[in-house]
């Protein structure tokens, strides 16, 4: 395993604290160091029309040691070390994993608006961090019965079956080799079965005239046979490397994101993977699937960026 750390964010809150709770149990899998991070922020950085007397001594830190006490609780924690910064943490936590194998966070901190589902700390971290970011969401959510996946999530294939799960979204005309070697490495470590979801379009449309869209007279057996004879030939080599994983292959009609977050509800995982770079487009992108996952999924997500060389 790697011997980078495993970094937690925190601010004190009750979703801060459930990520931490995860990120020592992916420390603990990983064989890893675990770094708890609390970025402190002050008024002078978000509003510079409000005067503060400064920030506390350095090694003065309520939030840490919050923290400490709860982890010396923890009969088999990692080794820990505990880092405070100053700053603003949308800028200073995606900088963080350039030094991390795994960067975790609450789907929202202490700060924002509460009907929000997701900060903009947690956001930004998954758009921008170097390494792979796992999003922990709040207790509560339903994932496909919610109103806005109800109708996909109903459908799902979701294999029956005692033991862990981990998910994993796999675009057939487009894999992300980065993504699904997580994915089975997730997989390993937690003993799991790796459910693989593949979503193709249908049905099929073409534009015949300016506002007029035709639809396109294909079978829709054969293109759910072409998506899945693609899914399993990109599956192929890390069945082979990881032959101790059972792997679903899900291939079903409609939107990705709605199988994803049904599929979400008693999942360990899901990961799915960060936009790549286009040439008109270099800014770092999440993609409308991985956004709308982050949103609603019932189980932590996680976010995995792109190989540098495919940027």
């Amino acid at each position: 395993m790697s011997t980078l750390p495993v970094i937690a964010a925190v601010d004190g809150s009750d979703d801060s604290l459930r990520a931490l709770d995860w990120a020592i149990d992916a420390a603990r899998r990983r064989r890893a160091p675990l770094r708890v991070v609390h970025v402190r922020q002050y008024a002078a950085w978000a509003r510079p029309d409000v005067l503060t007397a400064g920030p506390p001594e350095p090694d003065q830190d309520a939030v840490l040691d919050q923290v400490r006490t709860r982890v010396a609780e923890i009969a088999d924690r990692p080794a820990t070390e505990y880092l405070a910064l100053e700053g603003a943490p949308a800028a200073l936590l995606p900088e963080l994993g350039s030094t991390a194998q795994l960067l975790v966070l609450g789907s929202r901190g202490r700060g924002g608006f509460a009907s929000l589902l997701l900060g903009s700390n947690g956001m930004a971290a998954a758009r921008d961090a170097e390494c792979p970011v796992v999003v922990v969401p709040r207790p509560g959510r339903d994932g496909g019965t919610s109103h806005a996946f109800r109708a996909v999530g109903e459908d799902s294939q979701t294999p029956a079956g005692p033991g862990p799960r981990v998910v994993v979204g796999l675009q057939a005309d487009s894999p992300d080799e980065t993504t699904l070697a997580f994915a089975f490495t997730e997989a390993v470590l937690r003993g799991a079965r790796l459910q693989v979801v593949t979503a193709y379009q249908w049905p099929l449309q073409t534009w015949a005239m300016p506002g007029e869209l035709v639809p396109v007279m294909i079978d829709q057996d054969a293109v759910e046979r072409e998506a899945r004879t693609l899914a399993e030939g990109f599956l192929a080599p890390h069945r082979e490397r990881h032959a101790e994983v059972r792997v679903d292959l899900d291939v079903a009609p409609g939107d990705a994101a709605g199988h994803l977050v049904g599929a979400s509800g008693d999942a360990e995982l899901v990961v799915v993977g960060r936009h790549r770079r286009r040439l008109l487009a270099p800014a770092r992108m999440m993609g409308s699937v991985t956004q709308a996952v982050l949103l609603h999924a019932a189980s932590p997500v996680a976010v995995v960026p792109p190989e540098p060389g495919t940027a």
